[in-house]
C-alpha cells in the first residue's frame, strides 16, 4: 500500500473543535506545523510550537487578513506532485517546500447568513477565498497531500500516523479529498444560493435565481417505490435537530423507499402535537391517531379507527415507548416504529419480533415553525424541473378561529376541532376527517369529491364499530374537519347526516353563505381557519 509521510501540516481553521488535539497529536509525531493567525494563536497557548505563515512565505498579512496563504510557496508546496522531476526541480530552483498535510475549515458563511437580520456586508466578509483555494489546491494533489475540512476526522488521521510511522495512505487522501471537493462545492453552493435570492434592495430572499442543492448519502435502500427499483437516501446536512434522518436503526429489516416515506409521514404529524399522540399511517395517509394522557391508550385508540389499515402500517409515537406499549406493539403486524426512545424491557420485547424496523429519534421532537419553514424548501421533481416552496407549517391557535355559525362549538367540539385539523392537514387531498376524543373516528383521504372522502370516512368508522361489535353510531357526537372550503352545501349535510356536532375548514368558497345556512339549519358549529392544507 501507497503510504505518504506526513512532514509539515498547515492548520487554519475558523472552527476550533479539535484544535488542540490535532496539534499537539501532529507535534508530537515530529511535524513541523505552520499556522495562520488566531489558529497560531490557539495552538501556541497550548504550548505548541507553530511558524507563522507570514514568515514561511516572507509575506505579510494583508488587507485585513485577506491575503496570508494565496502564495506560491504554500499552493506550491500543496501542489507540487512528488514524483515529476520537473516539479521536483522547479521546487527546488524556487525554494518551494512540500507541505504534506492541510487541516482547515472555512469562514463560518452559513451559519451567518442564518442569522436573522445579516446584512449583506455581514454575508460578503464571511466569504472565504484563500481556504477553499487551499483545499481544492490539497484535493486535487491528494495522491501526496492529506487534506483535513472535518474535525470528526482528526482522530482518525492521527492515529492512522501512529500505526504507520507518521504517513498516511493513499486510500484515505482520496476518501479526504472526496470529503473536500464535496465541502467547497457545498459552499459555493451556500454562497450562490444567497446571493442570488436578494432582492433589489439586498433584503434576503427564500428563492434563489439559481438553487444549488446538497445531501449526503445516508444509506442505500433495500429497493425503491417497487422491487425493481434501485434507491438511497439522502440526508440534508442543513436541517439541524429532529429529523427522520436524524435517527438510529435499532433492529428490524433494512429499510425501504416506503419504509423512510411513511415513517417521515407519522413523524411529520405527531410533532404537530405537545400531548402524547400516536399516528399509524399506511401509504402515507393517517388510518389512525389519538392524543391522550397515557401513551398505550392512545395507541388503542388509534388502532381501533382503522384496525384493518392499521395491519402492516407505520407507527409513529413522540415519547418513548415502555413495556406495556412495546406488548400492545407486538400483538399486530407492523412495519416500522419510530419514537423517541424505547426502555429496555420495550426493547425486549419488541426483539422477538425480528422484521419488526425500530427507529429511534436522536434530538428532542419539537413542532415545526415558520422559521423552519424559511429554512427548509420543499422539493418536488418534475418532468424536466423542480417545484419548490416553503413546507407547510405554521400552528394554528384558537384565537386565529372565526365562528361562522349561530351556534358556537363546545369547548369539547373546540378541543377535537383543533385536534382535527392538525390530523386533516397530513392527510393526501381531498381529506375529511371525524374525531372525538381526541381521537381520529374515520378518515377519508385521496379523493377527487370531498364528499366521497366524506363518505369513505363513514364507512371506515362503521366498519371499525361493526367489527368491534360496537353499538349505536360511531360518528355520533364527533366534529369534522376539511383541508379546503367546501364548494357546496352537500358536504354539511353528508356530516350532519353521520351524526357529526361541528366543523372546522378554511372557507373561503363563493357559496359560504349557503354553507353556513346548511351548518345553522343542523344546528351544527362550524369554524372557519382563513388557512388551507392541500397535500397532494
Amino acid at each position: 500500500m501507497n503510504m505518504n509521510p506526513i512532514k509539515r501540516a498547515l492548520i487554519s481553521v475558523s472552527d476550533k473543535t479539535g484544535l488542540t488535539l490535532l496539534g499537539e497529536g501532529l507535534a508530537a509525531l515530529g511535524v513541523t506545523i505552520l499556522s495562520t493567525g488566531g489558529t497560531a494563536r490557539a495552538l501556541q497557548t497550548h504550548g505548541v510550537n507553530v511558524q507563522e505563515v507570514s514568515n514561511f512565505t516572507g509575506f505579510p498579512e494583508m488587507l485585513d487578513g485577506r491575503i496570508k496563504t494565496l502564495h506560491p510557496r504554500i499552493h506550491g508546496g500543496l501542489l507540487g506532485v512528488r514524483d515529476n522531476p520537473k516539479h521536483q526541480a522547479q521546487m527546488q530552483e524556487h525554494h518551494l517546500e512540500p507541505i504534506d498535510l492541510l487541516a482547515i475549515n472555512l469562514y463560518p458563511f452559513e451559519s451567518t447568513v442564518a442569522r436573522p437580520g445579516c446584512t449583506l456586508e455581514e454575508a460578503v466578509e464571511n466569504i472565504d477565498i484563500g481556504g477553499p483555494a487551499m483545499i481544492r489546491s490539497a484535493a486535487k494533489n491528494h495522491r501526496w497531500v492529506t487534506v483535513l475540512v472535518d474535525p470528526e476526522d482528526y482522530l482518525r488521521v492521527l492515529n492512522e500516523m501512529r500505526n504507520n510511522n507518521g504517513a498516511i495512505s493513499a486510500r484515505t487522501n482520496a476518501e479526504l479529498a472526496r470529503k473536500a471537493f464535496a465541502r467547497t462545492a457545498a459552499y459555493d453552493a451556500a454562497i450562490a444560493n444567497w446571493l442570488t435570492a436578494l432582492n433589489q434592495d439586498h433584503q434576503p430572499g427564500l428563492f434563489p435565481e439559481v438553487l444549488t442543492l446538497q445531501f449526503h448519502k445516508h444509506q442505500e435502500m433495500r429497493y425503491g417505490e417497487n422491487p425493481h427499483q434501485l434507491a438511497a437516501f439522502y440526508k440534508d446536512a442543513s436541517v439541524p435537530g429532529c429529523t427522520i434522518a436524524n435517527t438510529r436503526q435499532l433492529q428490524g429489516k433494512e429499510l425501504s423507499f416506503n419504509n423512510i416515506n411513511d415513517a417521515n409521514g407519522a413523524f411529520e404529524l405527531v410533532r404537530e402535537f405537545t400531548e402524547p399522540t400516536v399516528a399509524i399511517i399506511k401509504h402515507t395517509n393517517p388510518c389512525g391517531v389519538a392524543t391522550d394522557p397515557d401513551l398505550t391508550t392512545a395507541y388503542l385508540r388509534a388502532r381501533a379507527t382503522d384496525p384493518v389499515s392499521a395491519f402492516g402500517g407505520v407507527i409513529a409515537l413522540n415519547r418513548p415507548v415502555d413495556e406495556r406499549l412495546a406488548q400492545e406493539l407486538a400483538a399486530t403486524f407492523i412495519e416500522v416504529v419510530i419514537a423517541p426512545g424505547y426502555t429496555s424491557e420495550a426493547r425486549l420485547i419488541l426483539a422477538s419480533k425480528n422484521n419488526l424496523r425500530l427507529l429511534e429519534l436522536l434530538a428532542p421532537i419539537t413542532p415545526a415553525t415558520a422559521r423552519e419553514g424559511l429554512l427548509r424548501l420543499d422539493l418536488k421533481r418534475v418532468s424536466g424541473g423542480l417545484l419548490v416552496q416553503q413546507p407547510d407549517v405554521g400552528p394554528l391557535h384558537s384565537g386565529e378561529l372565526k365562528q361562522v355559525t349561530e351556534r358556537a362549538p363546545t369547548p369539547e367540539e373546540q378541543r377535537d376541532l383543533l385536534f382535527a385539523w392538525k390530523v386533516a392537514k397530513h392527510v393526501k387531498s381531498n381529506a375529511i376527517v371525524y374525531a372525538r376524543h381526541l381521537t381520529t373516528v374515520g378518515v377519508g383521504a385521496g379523493q377527487m369529491s370531498r364528499v366521497d372522502s366524506s363518505r369513505i370516512a363513514i364507512a371506515k368508522a362503521n366498519d371499525a364499530a361493526l367489527a368491534a361489535r360496537m353499538e349505536g353510531n360511531p360518528v355520533a357526537g364527533s366534529v369534522m374537519a376539511s383541508d379546503a372550503f367546501f364548494p357546496f352545501r352537500d358536504g354539511i349535510d353528508a356530516a350532519a347526516a353521520a351524526g357529526a356536532t361541528a366543523i372546522i375548514q378554511p372557507g373561503g368558497s363563493i357559496r359560504d353563505d349557503e354553507v353556513i345556512a346548511a351548518a345553522n339549519e343542523h344546528g351544527m358549529a362550524m369554524l372557519f381557519t382563513g388557512m388551507r392544507h392541500f397535500k397532494h
